[in-house]
């Protein structure tokens, strides 16, 4: 029987994080484990399926060879143990759900947790959203101290044993009959702690700094489009691995252009002669300049379509269309000459009706109308 995909399995996105595929495991092992459904051979077998997709999935190499080449790409070395049951992944996972459940024992190693993901928003003119650019960020962000190399501990110190724990990162308070294993107050699940401090980041073992990243934004990204760095979040605990950070896209109005997609549109100015006689314009693009060509008597808002010059997505193939809607300007700070010149014009055409103004005959004809259907 071939194997379902491991995200179908945890039930998560191709792009999900670590901590929502650590989340979506957890969930379906509290469901399917074989403590909570015995003599379940179908419950079992969920949970097995859960446990291999979640060993992948949780692991970069693996995750990495896993969305290149699918199952073969490991099936070899994928490190199960000849019943479905990984131990390190085990120790993580159950440590924290089943450990108080279950009563299992202290853990033996000290716990590590991964960083926080951090989010940023990135501000692009339209011309870098849709060419693509190379932007430098900064990041104000907690890093691994450089005087103690993240360990809390002052130069030529070491952290020693928690006494409380004894290292295990976990202490057992009996509660009447049951015995509940809860993270050590003093060392806080590190099983070890810092009897002096490192005087540059008091013990905690980072320190706050401005960190500057170089973003590779792709061609044709727009607004909501997120990018992913990975392990360039807030710094884990106790060894473990870094968060990621998300860059937002956000993409500044355009003085010129309004996207849609692929599409873009602008508004072209027109003079009263170019719409009546028929003309032309240059037009701006984003890759240059295009002779749009007004055929006389063209009325204002009238839309014109220019194929292949809008912007090509990430997301499909292809150029969009520049949609150009012309509107007719009408002429200011006239001189008289220029005024007298128009009330002759008006008289030439105003008494030829429909012949010269279609629009306006009518329209005036419409409200005639209405106006005798109200009674007016």
């Amino acid at each position: 029987m071939a194997k379902r995909d491991y995200y179908e399995v945890l039930g998560v996105k191709r792009d999900a994080s670590p901590e929502d595929v650590k989340k979506a495991y957890r969930r379906l092992a509290m469901k399917y484990h074989p403590d909570r459904n015995p003599d379940d051979p179908e419950a079992e077998a969920k949970f097995k399926e859960a446990k291999e997709a979640y060993e992948v999935l949780s692991d970069d190499g693996k995750r990495s060879a896993y969305d290149r080449f699918g199952h073969a790409g490991v099936a070899s070395g994928g490190g199960f143990g000849s019943n479905g049951f990984g131990a390190d992944a085990f120790s993580d996972i159950f440590g924290d759900v089943f450990g108080d459940i279950f009563g299992a024992g202290p853990r033996s190693r000290t716990q590590m947790y991964r960083g926080a993901d951090l989010r940023y928003e990135l501000e692009l003119t339209l011309e870098q959203a849709v060419t693509g650019d190379t932007v430098e960020i900064e990041i104000p962000s907690r890093v691994a101290c450089g005087t103690c190399d993240g360990s809390g501990a002052a130069p030529g110190t070491q952290r020693v044993t928690c006494s409380t724990c004894g290292g295990h990162g976990s202490v057992r308070v009996q509660q009447g009959f049951f015995s509940i294993q809860q993270t050590c107050p003093v060392c806080r699940g590190a099983g070890s702690r810092v009897e002096k401090p490192c005087p540059d980041c008091s013990g905690s073992g980072v320190v706050r700094k401005i960190r500057t990243l170089s973003v590779k934004v792709p061609p044709g990204v727009d607004n909501g489009d997120r990018i992913r760095l990975s392990r360039e979040g807030e710094p884990g605990r106790n060894g473990g691995p870094p968060g990621d950070l998300y860059v937002d896209i956000v993409v500044r109005p355009h003085p010129i252009f309004t996207r849609d997609g692929q599409d873009l549109s602008c508004e072209v100015p027109i003079s009263f002669a170019t719409a009546a006689l028929g003309g032309s314009v240059e037009v701006p693009t984003l890759d240059g300049h295009v002779v749009l060509k007004i055929p006389p008597e063209t009325q204002s808002g009238k839309v014109f379509r220019l194929r292949g010059k809008g912007v090509r997505s990430v997301r499909a193939p292809g150029y969009g269309d520049l949609f150009c809607r012309v509107q007719v300007e009408t002429p200011v700070n006239l001189t008289a000459e220029q005024k007298e010149l128009l009330r002759r014009f008006d008289e030439s055409i105003s008494g030829s009706g429909e012949r010269h103004s279609p629009r306006a005959r009518r329209w005036f004809d419409g409200v005639k109308s209405f106006f005798e259907r109200m009674g007016a």
